[in-house]
């Protein structure tokens, strides 16, 4: 009696803790690529600013009211800058590169974005009141200041802290349009990896700089060869120190962020971890205050739990469906897409056939990689399904659209034209080499493409179907593996495409895109 009423006891609070653990939020509080965040809170409503680089629009805002559901709001640019290699022209590209780190801040009534560029090889100023709807005002100088942080003192100066390994301080000019002559320019820490141990392999870098209660706090990743990315915190009296730091977190990789603090007086650390082919995925970690110092996580761990609201899902925050149905006043294109580069406006619509998105080429292209206006939007963990349906009527010799699972190592499935025939297509890069693994002869114009993603505990692998009815799918190729890669420095995105290779003039509409945080349990 006593065992089976133990048995009982034991069940009851097992499904008490589950109920508890279901209302609260749980890390990653991002299952998606939103790497370098970069967090402010305006009264009781939080914005985050991230990296997206090579894409565009560029530099997404973020918006929150709980620190756990975020929703995309805005781009600080529409276009970094025109170039051959943004816009993918002779040849060209600046995957891995275009706009890195951000940073965001809210100072007299006025919202700042800044970011920097080896692409463009500036530092690039955004700003602007309305940071939902815009306009954005950008200024520029050389050169591109190394993952920076600004600080708006309470003495009306405004300071950049960039660098890697040594640091260095700047003073700025009050509009933020350049570094003041006379001002402060000073080494600020000559070795901030220093905590972190002497054999590092990433110095210290991805600046967060606050300053809090009057004493100053610099948050920076630093990486010990043969360990993980690990948080780095140093403090000082003065932003001319000297400083003092101290290991702030090693655990699971959890680094580069910083300091968000909530309405009611609680305080956490905003930080990301990398997380295989998905890309690179945000956490939260409570923070304690002890002697002046942040304590980062619980017994130095990152928790599963957090004491917040449950999410309600990446849909249709950060990744969404479109019918591209669009009425009378709204966007061409919701904030979940951006285009692979700069795109060539004047080669797609949604207006030209009611309900559907057009890719029209314009020019010839050998290489996927290198082809203009593949539209994308996010992957999203554990796992997610992107469907679409393509008519290819108008589509040319040598034509190829479908969909696509973007990074350097691709896969696409799509319909191709060859010797006045269609196919479908399933095609698998690996390490720069493009092979197509299927062909299957297709005798009508719409045809219907899906694509998987599995990204738990870094399976990553990816699987396409093609469909000729929208209902029965049938896999074509083979799973591919979805590696994370630096050249490309991004998780893999899905994306609609269509590029000629012989001729030009020739279109696909694409009549939907649907994503799914699931997978069909029959494939």
């Amino acid at each position: 009696m006593k065992k089976r009423y133990s048995i009982l006891l034991l069940s009851l609070i097992t499904l008490f803790v589950v109920r508890a653990q279901e209302n609260k939020a749980h890390n990653p509080i991002i299952f998606a690529d939103v790497p370098d965040l970069s967090m402010i809170r305006v009264g009781d409503t939080y914005y985050m600013s991230s990296t997206t680089m090579h894409m565009n629009p560029g530099v997404p805002i973020m918006k929150s009211k709980d620190l756990v559901n975020w929703k995309l709001i805005s781009y600080a640019h529409d276009k970094l800058g025109d170039m051959d290699e943004l816009n993918l022209n002779n040849g060209k590209s600046t995957y891995g590169r275009g706009s890195w780190a951000s940073n965001i801040r809210f100072h007299n009534n006025m919202f700042y974005v800044t970011t920097f560029a080896q692409t463009t090889g500036k530092t690039h100023i955004y700003t602007t009141k309305d940071i939902e709807k815009g306009p954005w005002k950008e200024v520029t100088f050389s050169p591109a200041y190394h993952d920076h942080s600004i600080l708006f003192d309470d003495d009306g100066k405004v300071y950049m802290v960039y660098g890697n390994g040594k640091l260095f301080v700047k003073e700025l000019k009050s509009d933020l349009s350049g570094v003041k002559e006379g001002g402060l320019d000073q080494v600020m820490i000559e070795n901030a990896s220093a905590p972190a141990g002497e054999n590092i392999n990433l110095g210290a870098e991805g600046s967060q700089l606050y300053k809090i209660k009057g004493k100053y706090y610099l948050f920076n990743i630093a990486w010990p060869r043969g360990g993980m990315r690990t948080v780095i915190i140093h403090r000082a009296d003065k932003i001319t120190g000297p400083w003092e730091g101290k290991v702030g977190l090693q655990d699971q990789g959890v680094a580069q962020g910083g300091l968000i603090d909530t309405p009611d007086g609680k305080w956490y650390s905003y930080l990301f971890r990398d997380a295989g082919g998905v890309g690179r995925i945000p956490y939260l970690v409570p923070v304690k205050w002890e002697n002046g110092w942040p304590i980062l996580g619980e017994n130095g761990k990152v928790p599963e739990y957090l004491d917040l609201p449950a999410s309600k899902g990446l849909i249709p925050g950060i990744v969404n469906s479109d019918e591209f149905s669009r009425k009378k006043g709204e966007k061409d294109l919701g904030l979940v897409w951006q285009w692979n580069h700069n795109p060539n406006n004047s080669l797609w619509s949604v207006k030209e056939k009611k309900g559907f998105l057009r890719l029209k080429t314009g020019r010839i292209d050998t290489d996927f990689l290198l082809a203009k206006n593949t539209l994308t939007q996010r992957t999203i963990g554990p796992v997610c399904t992107g469907t679409t349906s393509l008519d290819a009527t108008n589509m040319k010799e040598g034509d190829f659209a479908g969909l696509a699972l973007l990074q350097k190592d691709y896969g696409l499935v799509g319909v191709k034209i060859e010797n006045g025939v269609k196919k479908i297509v399933m095609v698998n890069a690996v390490k720069g080499k493009a092979d197509e693994l299927q062909s299957i002869p297709l005798t009508q114009s719409k045809v219907y493409f899906k694509g998987e993603c599995n990204f738990k505990d870094k399976a990553d692998l990816g699987k396409f179907f093609y469909s000729l009815d929208g209902k029965n799918w049938i896999a074509i190729g083979k799973p591919i593996n979805m590696p994370y890669t630096i050249p490309h420095f991004m998780g893999y995105r899905f994306g609609l495409f269509n590029y000629a290779t012989k001729n030009i003039g020739g279109f696909a509409d694409f009549d939907y895109f649907h994503i799914q945080d699931k997978i069909s349990k029959t494939n």
